[in-house]
Protein backbone atom coordinates (compact mmCIF):
# COMPACT_ATOMS: atom_id res chain seq x y z
CA UNK A 1 0.00 0.00 0.00
CA UNK A 2 1.03 3.91 -0.75
CA UNK A 3 0.11 6.83 0.23
CA UNK A 4 -0.45 9.77 -3.07
CA UNK A 5 -0.21 12.46 -0.25
CA UNK A 6 2.87 11.35 2.11
CA UNK A 7 3.81 14.51 3.51
CA UNK A 8 -0.29 14.29 5.27
CA UNK A 9 1.48 11.32 7.37
CA UNK A 10 3.06 13.66 9.70
CA UNK A 11 -0.36 14.25 11.36
CA UNK A 12 0.00 10.72 12.97
CA UNK A 13 2.61 12.46 15.30
CA UNK A 14 -0.90 13.41 16.97
CA UNK A 15 -1.82 10.01 17.90
CA UNK A 16 0.67 9.66 20.97
CA UNK A 17 -0.22 13.32 22.21
CA UNK A 18 -4.08 11.95 22.34
CA UNK A 19 -2.94 9.02 24.04
CA UNK A 20 -0.85 11.14 26.47
CA UNK A 21 -4.00 12.92 26.32
CA UNK A 22 -6.20 10.51 27.67
CA UNK A 23 -4.44 9.33 30.34
CA UNK A 24 -3.75 12.62 31.88
CA UNK A 25 -7.44 12.88 32.31
CA UNK A 26 -7.79 9.65 33.37
CA UNK A 27 -5.25 10.35 36.17
CA UNK A 28 -7.16 13.92 36.95
CA UNK A 29 -10.24 12.11 37.55
CA UNK A 30 -8.98 9.51 40.19
CA UNK A 31 -7.39 12.56 42.02
CA UNK A 32 -11.22 14.05 41.99
CA UNK A 33 -12.31 11.02 43.07
CA UNK A 34 -10.06 10.57 45.68
CA UNK A 35 -11.20 13.44 47.66
CA UNK A 36 -14.61 12.21 48.52
CA UNK A 37 -14.74 10.62 52.02
CA UNK A 38 -17.07 7.75 51.34
CA UNK A 39 -15.42 4.48 49.46
CA UNK A 40 -18.68 3.86 47.56
CA UNK A 41 -18.90 7.29 46.27
CA UNK A 42 -15.09 6.88 45.18
CA UNK A 43 -16.16 3.90 43.51
CA UNK A 44 -18.81 5.02 41.77
CA UNK A 45 -16.46 8.09 40.51
CA UNK A 46 -14.70 5.69 38.95
CA UNK A 47 -17.15 3.83 36.93
CA UNK A 48 -18.07 0.82 39.34
CA UNK A 49 -17.00 -1.34 36.15
CA UNK A 50 -14.30 -3.06 34.96
CA UNK A 51 -11.05 -1.21 34.50
CA UNK A 52 -10.55 -3.46 31.16
CA UNK A 53 -14.15 -2.54 30.21
CA UNK A 54 -13.87 1.27 30.78
CA UNK A 55 -10.87 1.27 28.65
CA UNK A 56 -12.40 0.16 24.83
CA UNK A 57 -14.79 3.02 23.90
CA UNK A 58 -11.16 5.47 23.85
CA UNK A 59 -9.38 2.77 21.95
CA UNK A 60 -11.67 2.58 19.80
CA UNK A 61 -12.15 6.03 19.28
CA UNK A 62 -8.17 6.65 19.49
CA UNK A 63 -8.04 3.62 16.55
CA UNK A 64 -11.08 5.85 14.26
CA UNK A 65 -8.67 9.26 14.36
CA UNK A 66 -5.58 7.22 13.68
CA UNK A 67 -7.56 5.58 10.69
CA UNK A 68 -8.76 8.97 10.09
CA UNK A 69 -5.65 10.70 9.81
CA UNK A 70 -4.17 8.04 7.18
CA UNK A 71 -6.74 8.90 5.20
CA UNK A 72 -6.02 12.08 4.77
CA UNK A 73 -3.01 10.82 3.25
CA UNK A 74 -4.95 9.26 0.81
CA UNK A 75 -3.77 5.40 0.85
CA UNK A 76 -3.74 3.38 -2.51
CA UNK A 77 -3.22 -0.26 -3.29
CA UNK A 78 -3.87 -2.69 -6.19
CA UNK A 79 -6.41 -3.70 -6.42
CA UNK A 80 -8.47 -5.96 -9.36
CA UNK A 81 -11.52 -4.18 -10.40
CA UNK A 82 -14.22 -4.43 -12.76
CA UNK A 83 -13.07 -2.12 -15.88
CA UNK A 84 -14.57 1.18 -16.67
CA UNK A 85 -13.46 0.89 -20.28
CA UNK A 86 -15.40 2.06 -23.07
CA UNK A 87 -13.85 1.55 -26.13
CA UNK A 88 -11.90 -1.28 -27.51
CA UNK A 89 -10.82 -0.91 -31.39
CA UNK A 90 -10.30 -4.69 -32.97
CA UNK A 91 -7.50 -4.06 -35.91
CA UNK A 92 -7.74 -7.28 -37.82
CA UNK A 93 -5.42 -8.03 -40.80
CA UNK A 94 -6.99 -9.18 -44.14
CA UNK A 95 -3.98 -9.34 -45.91
CA UNK A 96 -3.99 -12.20 -48.78
CA UNK A 97 -2.00 -14.63 -46.51
CA UNK A 98 -5.26 -15.14 -44.28
CA UNK A 99 -6.60 -17.44 -47.08
CA UNK A 100 -4.07 -19.56 -46.04
CA UNK A 101 -6.23 -23.50 -45.65
CA UNK A 102 -3.70 -24.42 -42.73
CA UNK A 103 -6.88 -23.57 -40.65
CA UNK A 104 -10.06 -24.98 -41.27
CA UNK A 105 -11.51 -23.80 -43.81
CA UNK A 106 -8.96 -20.81 -43.71
CA UNK A 107 -7.47 -18.52 -41.44
CA UNK A 108 -9.74 -15.69 -42.84
CA UNK A 109 -12.90 -17.26 -41.55
CA UNK A 110 -11.65 -18.54 -38.53
CA UNK A 111 -10.52 -15.16 -37.60
CA UNK A 112 -14.12 -13.80 -38.22
CA UNK A 113 -14.74 -16.89 -36.30
CA UNK A 114 -13.43 -15.75 -33.04
CA UNK A 115 -13.72 -12.30 -33.75
CA UNK A 116 -17.60 -12.52 -33.28
CA UNK A 117 -16.98 -14.90 -30.52
CA UNK A 118 -15.05 -11.65 -28.24
CA UNK A 119 -17.58 -9.13 -29.64
CA UNK A 120 -20.73 -11.30 -28.12
CA UNK A 121 -18.67 -11.66 -24.60
CA UNK A 122 -17.84 -8.01 -24.18
CA UNK A 123 -20.21 -6.04 -21.75
CA UNK A 124 -23.44 -4.29 -23.53
CA UNK A 125 -21.66 -0.78 -22.61
CA UNK A 126 -18.22 -1.49 -24.27
CA UNK A 127 -18.61 0.17 -27.43
CA UNK A 128 -15.73 -1.95 -30.05
CA UNK A 129 -14.88 -0.63 -33.31
CA UNK A 130 -12.99 -2.77 -36.60
CA UNK A 131 -9.99 -1.47 -38.41
CA UNK A 132 -9.12 -3.81 -41.21
CA UNK A 133 -5.38 -3.84 -42.22
CA UNK A 134 -3.77 -5.14 -45.75
CA UNK A 135 -1.47 -2.98 -47.97
CA UNK A 136 -3.72 -0.05 -46.12
CA UNK A 137 -5.63 0.54 -42.93
CA UNK A 138 -9.03 1.45 -42.77
CA UNK A 139 -11.72 2.14 -40.37
CA UNK A 140 -14.83 -0.54 -41.50
CA UNK A 141 -16.88 0.38 -38.08
CA UNK A 142 -16.75 3.00 -35.65
CA UNK A 143 -17.14 2.22 -32.54
CA UNK A 144 -20.41 0.66 -31.38
CA UNK A 145 -22.20 -0.88 -29.09
CA UNK A 146 -24.89 -2.09 -31.88
CA UNK A 147 -23.41 -6.03 -32.09
CA UNK A 148 -25.39 -6.27 -35.33
CA UNK A 149 -23.12 -3.86 -37.13
CA UNK A 150 -20.19 -5.26 -35.74
CA UNK A 151 -20.64 -8.44 -36.76
CA UNK A 152 -21.93 -6.88 -40.44
CA UNK A 153 -18.55 -5.46 -40.59
CA UNK A 154 -16.75 -8.49 -39.91
CA UNK A 155 -18.24 -10.62 -42.26
CA UNK A 156 -17.85 -8.13 -45.15
CA UNK A 157 -14.13 -8.67 -44.78
CA UNK A 158 -12.01 -8.63 -48.04
CA UNK A 159 -8.68 -9.71 -48.39
CA UNK A 160 -6.20 -7.35 -50.10
CA UNK A 161 -2.34 -7.51 -51.01
CA UNK A 162 0.66 -6.51 -48.54
CA UNK A 163 0.51 -5.99 -44.99
CA UNK A 164 0.79 -2.73 -43.23
CA UNK A 165 0.49 -3.82 -39.21
CA UNK A 166 1.95 0.04 -38.08
CA UNK A 167 -1.01 1.24 -40.13
CA UNK A 168 -3.11 -0.89 -38.14
CA UNK A 169 -1.97 0.72 -34.74
CA UNK A 170 -2.23 3.98 -36.52
CA UNK A 171 -6.13 4.32 -37.94
CA UNK A 172 -7.03 3.05 -34.24
CA UNK A 173 -5.33 5.88 -32.56
CA UNK A 174 -6.69 8.09 -35.02
CA UNK A 175 -10.25 7.13 -34.22
CA UNK A 176 -9.35 7.23 -30.68
CA UNK A 177 -8.05 10.30 -30.64
CA UNK A 178 -10.31 11.81 -33.71
CA UNK A 179 -8.98 15.62 -32.45
CA UNK A 180 -5.21 14.58 -33.20
CA UNK A 181 -3.38 14.16 -36.26
CA UNK A 182 -1.10 11.12 -36.78
CA UNK A 183 0.96 10.45 -40.12
CA UNK A 184 -1.10 8.08 -41.48
CA UNK A 185 1.04 7.36 -45.03
CA UNK A 186 4.68 7.10 -43.97
CA UNK A 187 4.88 4.08 -46.42
CA UNK A 188 1.76 3.90 -48.54
CA UNK A 189 0.18 4.52 -44.72
CA UNK A 190 -3.79 4.07 -43.58
CA UNK A 191 -7.31 5.48 -44.60
CA UNK A 192 -9.94 4.15 -46.80
CA UNK A 193 -10.49 2.20 -49.20
CA UNK A 194 -13.57 3.23 -51.21
CA UNK A 195 -12.60 0.25 -53.88
CA UNK A 196 -13.03 -2.88 -51.20
CA UNK A 197 -15.11 -0.80 -48.82
CA UNK A 198 -17.12 1.95 -50.00
CA UNK A 199 -19.00 2.82 -46.66
CA UNK A 200 -15.73 3.18 -44.63
CA UNK A 201 -15.92 5.87 -42.16
CA UNK A 202 -13.76 9.11 -43.22
CA UNK A 203 -10.78 9.32 -40.04
CA UNK A 204 -10.60 12.07 -37.48
CA UNK A 205 -13.10 14.23 -39.19
CA UNK A 206 -12.64 17.73 -39.15
CA UNK A 207 -9.44 17.15 -37.51
CA UNK A 208 -7.93 15.69 -40.18
CA UNK A 209 -8.54 19.01 -42.35
CA UNK A 210 -6.49 21.59 -40.08
CA UNK A 211 -2.82 21.97 -40.35
CA UNK A 212 -1.02 19.40 -38.15
CA UNK A 213 -0.59 19.93 -34.68
CA UNK A 214 2.07 20.20 -32.23
CA UNK A 215 2.41 16.04 -30.48
CA UNK A 216 0.64 16.19 -26.89
CA UNK A 217 2.92 15.88 -23.93
CA UNK A 218 3.41 11.78 -24.09
CA UNK A 219 1.83 10.21 -20.81
CA UNK A 220 2.78 7.22 -19.01
CA UNK A 221 2.72 3.43 -21.20
CA UNK A 222 -0.62 1.69 -20.55
CA UNK A 223 -1.88 4.93 -18.35
CA UNK A 224 -4.96 5.79 -20.69
CA UNK A 225 -8.07 3.68 -19.17
CA UNK A 226 -10.72 4.84 -21.79
CA UNK A 227 -9.81 2.70 -24.63
CA UNK A 228 -7.15 -0.09 -25.82
CA UNK A 229 -6.53 -1.77 -28.95
CA UNK A 230 -6.60 -5.80 -29.99
CA UNK A 231 -4.30 -5.96 -33.08
CA UNK A 232 -4.17 -9.19 -34.89
CA UNK A 233 -2.14 -10.31 -38.08
CA UNK A 234 -0.81 -13.39 -39.49
CA UNK A 235 2.38 -12.44 -41.36
CA UNK A 236 5.23 -9.66 -40.95
CA UNK A 237 4.83 -5.81 -42.39
CA UNK A 238 5.55 -5.28 -46.00
CA UNK A 239 4.58 -1.97 -46.46
CA UNK A 240 2.81 0.75 -44.26
CA UNK A 241 4.06 2.64 -40.87
CA UNK A 242 6.87 1.07 -38.85
CA UNK A 243 5.04 -1.18 -36.41
CA UNK A 244 7.34 -0.10 -33.17
CA UNK A 245 7.04 3.67 -34.36
CA UNK A 246 3.23 3.38 -34.05
CA UNK A 247 3.61 0.88 -30.86
CA UNK A 248 5.76 4.20 -29.72
CA UNK A 249 2.97 6.79 -30.48
CA UNK A 250 0.40 4.53 -28.84
CA UNK A 251 2.72 3.93 -25.66
CA UNK A 252 2.84 8.12 -25.64
CA UNK A 253 -1.17 8.20 -25.47
CA UNK A 254 -1.27 5.51 -23.28
CA UNK A 255 -3.26 3.28 -25.05
CA UNK A 256 -2.21 -0.32 -24.65
CA UNK A 257 -1.89 -2.82 -27.69
CA UNK A 258 -2.44 -6.51 -27.06
CA UNK A 259 -1.43 -8.08 -30.23
CA UNK A 260 -2.46 -11.56 -31.89
CA UNK A 261 0.17 -13.87 -33.56
CA UNK A 262 -2.18 -16.36 -35.68
CA UNK A 263 -0.12 -19.01 -38.30
CA UNK A 264 2.98 -20.11 -37.82
CA UNK A 265 6.76 -18.63 -37.87
CA UNK A 266 7.67 -21.05 -40.41
CA UNK A 267 5.83 -19.55 -43.06
CA UNK A 268 3.32 -20.85 -45.70
CA UNK A 269 3.30 -19.99 -49.17
CA UNK A 270 -0.14 -18.98 -50.61
CA UNK A 271 -1.17 -17.65 -53.77
CA UNK A 272 -3.23 -14.69 -53.85
CA UNK A 273 -3.77 -12.37 -56.94
CA UNK A 274 -2.01 -14.84 -59.50
CA UNK A 275 0.85 -14.41 -57.28
CA UNK A 276 2.57 -16.10 -54.36
CA UNK A 277 3.59 -15.41 -51.31
CA UNK A 278 5.06 -16.51 -48.19
CA UNK A 279 2.76 -16.16 -44.85
CA UNK A 280 5.27 -16.00 -41.93
CA UNK A 281 4.68 -14.29 -38.67
CA UNK A 282 6.33 -11.98 -37.27
CA UNK A 283 6.43 -12.60 -33.81
CA UNK A 284 9.73 -10.67 -32.52
CA UNK A 285 7.65 -7.34 -33.56
CA UNK A 286 4.39 -8.38 -31.95
CA UNK A 287 6.39 -8.97 -28.69
CA UNK A 288 7.90 -5.50 -29.24
CA UNK A 289 4.41 -3.79 -29.76
CA UNK A 290 2.83 -5.35 -26.75
CA UNK A 291 5.94 -4.76 -24.65
CA UNK A 292 6.37 -0.92 -25.14
CA UNK A 293 2.61 -0.18 -24.84
CA UNK A 294 2.28 -2.37 -21.62
CA UNK A 295 -0.16 -4.72 -22.99
CA UNK A 296 0.73 -8.22 -23.37
CA UNK A 297 1.49 -10.86 -26.81
CA UNK A 298 -1.16 -13.77 -27.34
CA UNK A 299 0.01 -16.66 -30.13
CA UNK A 300 -2.30 -19.26 -31.64
CA UNK A 301 -1.64 -21.89 -34.71
CA UNK A 302 -5.22 -23.26 -34.86
CA UNK A 303 -9.08 -21.90 -35.19
CA UNK A 304 -9.35 -23.48 -31.47
CA UNK A 305 -6.22 -21.78 -30.35
CA UNK A 306 -7.72 -18.59 -31.60
CA UNK A 307 -10.69 -19.12 -29.98
CA UNK A 308 -9.31 -19.51 -26.30
CA UNK A 309 -7.06 -16.16 -26.77
CA UNK A 310 -9.98 -14.17 -27.58
CA UNK A 311 -12.16 -15.75 -24.75
CA UNK A 312 -8.69 -15.17 -22.26
CA UNK A 313 -8.71 -11.68 -23.54
CA UNK A 314 -12.25 -11.12 -22.73
CA UNK A 315 -11.84 -12.33 -19.46
CA UNK A 316 -8.79 -10.38 -18.58
CA UNK A 317 -10.40 -6.95 -19.77
CA UNK A 318 -13.43 -7.79 -17.94
CA UNK A 319 -10.97 -6.93 -14.82
CA UNK A 320 -7.96 -4.83 -14.12
CA UNK A 321 -5.35 -4.90 -11.80
CA UNK A 322 -4.38 -1.31 -11.26
CA UNK A 323 -3.40 0.62 -8.22
CA UNK A 324 -6.75 2.65 -6.74
CA UNK A 325 -6.86 5.01 -4.16
CA UNK A 326 -8.97 3.92 -1.13
CA UNK A 327 -9.85 6.68 0.79
CA UNK A 328 -13.27 5.81 1.26
CA UNK A 329 -12.80 2.38 2.71
CA UNK A 330 -10.34 4.12 5.36
CA UNK A 331 -12.53 6.51 5.92
CA UNK A 332 -15.52 4.18 6.23
CA UNK A 333 -13.19 2.13 8.98
CA UNK A 334 -12.97 5.28 10.82
CA UNK A 335 -16.80 5.76 10.61
CA UNK A 336 -17.28 2.78 12.45
CA UNK A 337 -14.83 2.24 14.91
CA UNK A 338 -15.95 5.90 16.21
CA UNK A 339 -20.27 4.56 16.25
CA UNK A 340 -18.58 1.39 17.95
CA UNK A 341 -16.96 3.46 20.43
CA UNK A 342 -19.91 6.28 21.19
CA UNK A 343 -22.61 2.78 21.42
CA UNK A 344 -20.59 1.16 23.86
CA UNK A 345 -19.90 4.54 26.20
CA UNK A 346 -23.86 5.04 25.72
CA UNK A 347 -24.51 0.76 26.75
CA UNK A 348 -22.25 0.57 29.27
CA UNK A 349 -22.31 4.56 31.01
CA UNK A 350 -25.19 5.83 29.77
CA UNK A 351 -22.96 8.82 28.32
CA UNK A 352 -20.73 9.72 25.40
CA UNK A 353 -16.84 8.54 26.98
Amino acid sequence: MTFIWMQALWLLLLTPLLVMAYFWALKRKKAAAIRYANLAVVKQAMGGTSRFRRHIPPILFLCAITVLLLAVARPAAIMTLASKRATILMAMDVSGSMRAADVDPNRIVAAQKAAKAFVKGQPRDVRIGIVAFAGTAFLVQPPTTNRDDLNTAIDRFELQRGTAVGSGILVSLQTIFPQEQFDLSPWGGGGRSQDFYPEAAPLGGPANAQAKKAPPEPVAPGSYQSALIILMTDGQTTTGADPIEAAKTAADHGVRVFTVGFGSTDGQVVGFGGRFMRAQLDEESLKQIADRTKAQYFRASTSAELEKVYKNLNTKLMKETRETEITAIFAAIAAVLAMAAAGLSMLWFNRLM
